[in-house]
């Protein structure tokens, strides 16, 4: 879709993406980012209509593509929404687009949802602090790590481990933790993101399973990701003998096999 060039007025589009909630249409309105575009999202959120609400939100948080246009204006208006805001559906966009946004400011409003009844919110809250190297952010990350949801705990753990350089042993306690208790089938993409982000900060309880693991029938991406994060000369052999079977990403497993050699 060539979307500087759609022909459809900006109402059309609001229109069609509040019928589907279409994210090809919402998109186009943030390529499209002008003044137009600013102005009735800001309506929409002030709309008695929560599908309104929420639509507006979504556009404000990306709006302007690829160079970002009233990023100041739409943080306001969404920490204005998230005070008096009590519809989860919208409280989950405004989490997810005070994430595109990623202004600090965002960080107290955000935490004070962090015990939400809806995961929905939940999730929200953990995307809106996804990338700080802020203490309160990182704790309220550490917390919702072990949340009851899956979908929570897994952007949780993703935050702590791969979007974040901070390395303190909370962090290290909260992924092993995970690294612990989420090696399911099910689980698998919880326990991989664990993995890598305990193998960025080189510690060493992972390293017996991750050998183990990329010497077995099966080894995920997220494991030769997390070789190549340890860059330790033990996981050598067990790559090289990977790399004649195995072809999900042969350009990661090469770096990783070079990150290890380098060791040596």
């Amino acid at each position: 879709m060539n979307w500087q060039s759609d022909p459809r007025s900006t109402q059309e589009l609001i229109e069609l993406a509040l019928k589907e909630e279409n994210d090809d249409v919402v998109g186009i309105l943030h390529f499209r980012g002008n003044q137009e575009v600013f102005a009735v999202a800001s309506k929409l959120c002030n709309s008695q209509n929560p599908r309104e609400r929420q639509l507006g939100a979504d556009i404000l948080g990306q709006l302007g593509i690829p160079h970002r246009t009233f990023p100041h204006e739409s943080l306001a208006i969404l920490l204005r929404l998230l005070e008096c805001e009590q519809n989860t559906d919208v409280l989950n966009s405004i989490g997810i687009a005070l994430g595109h946004l990623h202004d600090a400011r965002a960080i107290a409003p955000l935490i004070q949802l962090k015990c939400h009844p809806s995961p929905s919110v939940r999730y929200g809250v953990v995307f809106g602090l996804l990338g700080y190297e802020d203490e309160l952010a990182i704790s309220t990350l550490i917390e919702l790590s072990s949340d009851q949801d899956e979908d929570v705990r897994n952007w949780a753990t993703f935050g702590l481990g791969s979007q974040i350089e901070t390395d303190t042993t909370a962090i290290r306690e909260a992924l092993y933790q995970r690294f612990l208790n989420e090696n399911t089938d099910e689980n698998y993409e919880i326990y991989g993101e664990a993995l890598v982000g305990l193998a960025k900060r080189k510690d060493s309880r992972i390293l017996t399973r991750l050998t183990e693991e990329l010497l077995s029938d099966y080894v995920g991406v997220l494991a030769v990701e997390a070789a190549e994060e340890f860059a330790d000369s033990r996981l050598y052999p067990a790559l090289m003998q990977l790399k004649q079977w195995w072809s999900e990403n042969n350009n990661l497993l090469e770096r990783a096999i070079n990150n290890c050699q380098e060791q040596t």
